[in-house]
């Protein structure tokens, strides 16, 4: 099920100068550690980098806030829905640089006491939240000593999530999500595709870029992948190269490793031309059911 969420009334771009119809965003990459108070404060110093050099829309990566040393460290900050400092630090954010803010991940309470939502908000340039998605996927990864297993701190989403803003349509999706391409057609045709994430140095050095670049190639979208890129102060690698990615595959901006931001130009008629030179998404044959042949 697709939730979409009403477009704002006015131009929504906030403080941002722009040309028509062009706008600039921006992924925020950094290494956060177990302390909200420094990640929020870290978070807010590249944001407003970001805003200064004329982003009007700009993503936080997943676990922006909290990389605890524990996997249930993340649980005991979590958030009631719509209060709590890291939703505060959103909305004032967002508010005082005058830009929308697609807010990573953070923790907020489920209805299983041991267990989170780990859920990306979005703010609008006035500070008021006009979307929420859950982490509908689960990372489960195991190679040797290195073990992940979300299922036992997340509890799912279950809902497909985008939005209509002044920046185009706007699909949400959260790391492990991104290997999922069934995801992202059920989205319908997005502007732009966000993939907040913190991939594993492990299968980001053999995965990340492809997949990206395929989802941004197989939706003719921009894709904005804000990325945690560093080692956490609990002993895990993240594989970093936060990318802007264009609807042809053509990485726009890249940051390798560590705390920065990566920016660039995106152009709603390029879109255009592309759909309209390629219009693969015409093109799609879901009602097409798969046969086995019997020998």
């Amino acid at each position: 099920m697709t939730k979409v969420i009403t477009k704002q009334k006015d131009s929504g771009f906030g403080k941002a100068k722009l040309l028509p119809g062009n706008f600039r965003a921006a992924a925020i990459q950094m290494a956060s550690g177990p302390h909200v108070d420094a990640n929020l404060l870290e978070a807010g110093r590249l944001m407003k980098m970001a805003a200064n050099q004329g982003a009007a829309i700009i993503g936080l990566p997943e676990y922006f806030a909290i990389m605890g040393m524990k996997e249930m460290d993340k649980v005991k900050v979590a958030e009631s829905f719509g209060a709590g400092p890291i939703q505060d630090f959103l909305s004032r954010s967002a508010k005082r640089l005058g830009v929308w803010i697609i807010g990573g991940s953070i923790p907020l309470k489920s209805d299983q006491g041991n267990k989170i939502r780990n859920s990306c908000l979005v703010y609008d340039h006035k500070g008021q939240c006009v979307a929420r998605y859950d982490k509908i996927h689960l990372f489960d990864f195991q190679r040797g000593a290195e073990k992940y297993d979300e299922s036992k701190t997340i509890e799912p989403g279950h809902q497909v999530v985008t939005l209509d803003s002044p920046f185009g349509k706007i699909g949400l999706s959260i790391c492990y999500d991104l290997r999922f391409p069934e995801l992202y057609r059920a989205m319908g045709d997005c502007d732009l595709i966000f993939v907040p994430s913190a991939f594993t140095e492990t299968t980001g050095k053999a995965h990340w870029e492809t997949l990206i670049r395929a989802r941004a190639i197989e939706n003719l979208s921009y894709v904005i992948a804000p990325a945690q890129g560093g080692y956490h102060m609990n002993g895990r690698e993240t594989h970093g190269s936060s990318m802007i990615v264009d609807p042809w595959g053509v990485v726009l901006d890249r940051l390798q490793r560590g705390s920065g931001v990566v920016i660039a130009g995106v152009n709603p008629i390029h879109i255009n031309e592309l759909r309209t030179s390629l219009p693969a998404l015409q093109h799609r044959t879901l009602s097409i059911q798969a046969q086995t042949v019997k020998k």
